[in-house]
């Protein structure tokens, strides 16, 4: 009994690549470019694909000897904010993608573990799960709008770009109050 279960793929998602045409003898190839929208929940907390954006497909699908190996790239437009000063953040990006789809009931099966290895379902490949693994694995965890963004001001939660170079928050205890006059005086 094959490890893993068929999942009745739909070849109409934009996300599912149908190999019929794609003979099973190694070596042969097929190229695949196309425009799918965004799945729901394409990035990380503060950054991420929208939901339903464009995201460009330039694939290549090669038969090997226990699959079909796709390769290729993913790219299209992020949405998010700044990890340091919470501005909206907009760029685009272009991911590397490449995993291996192994027919049914090949030797894949007995040699490889259920979630090493993507699986066909007959002649359908289900690409979103390497396609978010790949966009979500590129994106920045602590995105910042720019390289030398100060932030905020903890206190005030003013943008530091915003505020006078002698911006201060320093609260001077009453019982000391007599002895900042004094130092004061000094400079």
């Amino acid at each position: 009994m094959p490890k893993h279960l068929p999942t009745h793929l739909d070849p109409r998602s934009p996300l599912v690549l149908d190999t019929k045409d794609l003979p099973r003898r190694p070596g042969v190839l097929r190229t695949v470019e196309r425009t799918v929208p965004a799945p729901a929940d394409l990035g990380v907390e503060l950054v991420g694909v929208p939901e339903g954006a464009d995201l460009s497909l330039d694939l290549r699908l090669e038969s090997v000897s226990e699959g079909v190996l796709v390769t290729g790239t993913v790219s299209g437009p992020i949405e998010g904010e700044c990890g340091r000063c919470l501005r909206p953040i907009t760029d685009s990006l272009v991911v590397p993608i490449q995993e291996l789809y192994a027919y049914q009931h090949s030797t894949t099966d007995e040699t490889a573990d259920e979630f090493e290895v993507g699986r066909m379902e007959g002649d359908l490949i289900n690409l979103e799960p390497a396609l978010r693994d790949a966009v979500v694995l590129a994106l920045p965890t602590n995105p910042v709008c720019r390289q030398d963004c100060p932030g905020l001001c903890p206190e005030c939660g003013v943008h530091w770009d915003e505020l006078p170079a002698d911006h201060s928050h320093q609260q001077i205890d009453p019982r000391w109050a007599g002895l900042s006059q004094m130092t004061r005086q000094e400079e």
